[in-house]
């Protein structure tokens, strides 16, 4: 169910609010072309700054617009164990089939305390993938944590960002056979499908997502060279979408190419001037301007 690409799609904002218009629309050209799933309220979709009540419209609305089609991983994490159940019950309830869950960030829990928080969570009954992106959390979830987490009914895989391909040897090594791994950082797709990884949570697929599908499906259909040659004709771009914080990169494409607004939340805001003009540079040579 959860293999291949998976795209962690950004929320549009219009005047401050959300563009449910930008929304339904970004999501019909990703299942348009051919992506294997969608992923609302992750990082990419700035979960952090939406309301208890936006984060459920967000989710509601992508399953509502996917009518099934492909699986929904709803982002369902939080810095709160509390507050990430609710999230995730609501996901289940409307229909979500997974939840992407980070680890707590800000807390900066003990292993011991990471492990009691997933194992409060895979009581609710939804597949659960970990969110491991410590750059961004404070935290990093251990190769043996994880091992131990895969051992319950729930826990299925984990979104690995560490941008540590030791730390995913580990895991793929140890943990349960039926448990799998997702590349969390585009320009690493490539090498942990390599190690036994079954597919990517994607940030670039949000501007190229029939690219991003095509060389993981190549890759686990078994044309390794050609799956290589599309990693090197997208690693640029996907370089250029993580120059500055996400998803500053890739809404600063997006907006460049007329797909949503060109709007943030507070703290992020404008990307540096010199930066933005790396963004646009590697859109016009990859030919999407």
């Amino acid at each position: 169910m959860f293999k291949g690409c998976f795209v962690a799609i950004v929320t549009p904002f219009k005047k401050g609010e959300i563009d449910e218009e930008a929304l339904r629309k970004n999501i019909q050209f990703c299942l348009n072309k051919g992506v294997d799933g969608i992923v609302p309220c992750g990082t990419t979709g700035e979960s952090p700054t939406l309301s208890f009540d936006e984060h459920k419209k967000v989710i509601k609305i992508t399953i509502n617009e996917v009518k099934g089609k492909v699986p929904v991983i709803a982002g369902t994490g939080s810095n709160s164990t509390k507050e990430a159940e609710v999230l995730t019950r609501f996901a289940k309830k409307v229909g979500a089939e997974g939840a992407l869950i980070i680890t707590p960030y800000y807390n900066r829990p003990t292993q011991k305390c990471l492990e009691a928080h997933y194992r409060k969570l895979d009581t609710i009954g939804i597949p659960i993938i970990i969110y491991n992106v410590p750059s961004r959390t404070g935290v990093n979830i251990s190769p043996a944590t994880v091992v131990k987490l895969s051992r319950l009914n729930n826990i299925v895989g984990i979104k690995e960002a560490s941008g540590n391909i030791d730390q995913v040897s580990s895991i793929i090594a140890a943990a349960d056979h039926n448990f799998f791994v997702l590349s969390g950082n585009d320009s690493q797709t490539f090498p942990i499908l390599s190690l036994g990884g079954i597919g990517v949570i994607s940030v670039v697929a949000n501007i190229i997502p029939e690219e991003t599908t095509k060389m993981v499906s190549l890759y686990l259909k078994g044309n390794i060279n050609k799956a290589r040659e599309l990693h090197y004709k997208i690693y640029h771009l996907c370089k250029a979408m993580f120059i500055e914080t996400n998803p500053l990169p890739i809404k600063t494409a997006m907006a460049k190419m007329g797909m949503i607004q060109k709007e943030w939340r507070l703290p992020l805001g404008e990307m540096n001037k010199e930066n933005e003009e790396i963004v646009i540079e590697a859109l016009y040579k990859y030919g999407l301007l």
